[in-house]
């Protein structure tokens, strides 16, 4: 039985995200965001990190036919509760066998679109997040990034992975336009916005003349997403235990924020089924929306109602953590390391 927290606000459950999905009603989710335990596709590798010893836990799989086993459980419950016509987001990425230039690619999200397809979701569209090769080579010490690396022989150079961000639609007719009278009337990213573009913020005349979101839209239209802000993440740290030390990569905000706002509405269900710390609840409820998020691991689940109850309490605990050399320490699934929203 699932430990829960339920408020107007948010529901909260330690427990598998299957069980927990089971006793959702039927199309009653507008839109789901998560990011799935990354799956590495080495041999009988299960997964790139296993979170936990718990045989319900996706990550901890023998193979990868089990793995993507457990992952068809997950998606169809996710079918099931999703309303027709609504949006999935899948974060994700191509995965790498190993860091020493002399391995290969996996193409997760590849399976991830396949497997989504054939279980009723329509494939419409996929982001890419830009990652700094520098940062990504100081965290991780990648060899196949280092400079030296292709001055050698760069057969062995690699490149920084871009994260992915799938998007679904399930089948069916939505009944309840996603609008946006007034378009967008926050920028979640990087970029400094031109002081004649600001002047249109608040916009009330015609849409047509609407700078303001129209410079917004311009950047969320794009495929390449190079704005986002890779330290804007919740605080994981007190999450950490003895099996899950350095594999807490929470999911930026901007990336999440951008899907709340495109792909539901104020008063929205967004459910998350991999909760991690609560990245995607915490958004929901700061956006105006209902968020309902499921985590098998304990640890991650007590960081996440903290997190979710700041965000109740209108705090802005959004954190900059940093690693030795001045670069972020979690910008979503690399080379070496799993992810964990």
């Amino acid at each position: 039985m699932a430990t829960e927290s339920i408020t107007e606000k948010y529901a909260l459950y330690n427990g598998d995200a299957v069980e927990v999905l089971r006793q959702l009603p039927a199309e009653s989710v507008h839109l789901a965001v998560f990011s799935p335990p990354f799956q590495s596709g080495k041999g009988n590798s299960g997964g790139l990190y296993c979170y936990s010893s718990d045989p319900r836990d996706i990550s901890n799989s023998i193979d990868a036919k089990e793995f993507w086993e457990h992952y068809d459980h997950v998606t169809r419950e996710i079918h099931r509760v999703m309303m027709p016509g609504r949006m999935v987001a899948v974060h994700c990425s191509d995965i790498a066998s190993g860091n020493t230039g002399k391995d290969h690619l996996y193409d997760f999200p590849g399976d991830i679109v396949r497997q989504h397809e054939r279980l009723g979701f329509a494939f419409t569209h996929r982001y890419f997040v830009f990652k700094d090769a520098l940062t990504v080579r100081n965290r991780t010490m990648t060899k196949a990034l280092a400079h030296k690396t292709l001055c050698r022989d760069s057969t062995r150079c690699s490149m920084a992975n871009a994260d992915q961000l799938l998007i679904f639609r399930r089948s069916g007719e939505n009944a309840v336009p996603v609008a946006h009278p007034t378009g967008l009337t926050e920028y979640a990213g990087s970029e400094q916005m031109p002081a004649d573009i600001l002047r249109y913020r608040n916009w009330t005349g015609s849409q047509l003349e609407n700078k303001f979101s129209h410079w917004i839209w311009q950047r969320y239209a794009g495929a390449f997403w190079d704005d986002i802000r890779i330290d804007r993440v919740l605080p994981y740290k007190d999450a950490k235990d003895e099996e899950s030390e350095r594999h807490c990569h929470p999911l930026q905000q901007d990336i999440i924020d951008r899907a709340i706002v495109l792909w539901s509405n104020p008063g929205e269900i967004v459910l998350t089924p991999f909760m991690g710390v609560g990245s995607e609840v915490y958004a929901a409820v700061r956006n105006g929306r209902i968020g309902i998020g499921v985590e098998l691991k304990a640890s991650f689940y007590r960081q996440a109602l903290k997190n979710v109850e700041a965000a109740v309490a209108g705090l802005d605990i959004e954190s900059q953590q940093q690693d030795m050399f001045g670069a972020v320490d979690m910008d979503g699934p690399d080379e070496t390391q799993a992810n964990g929203a």
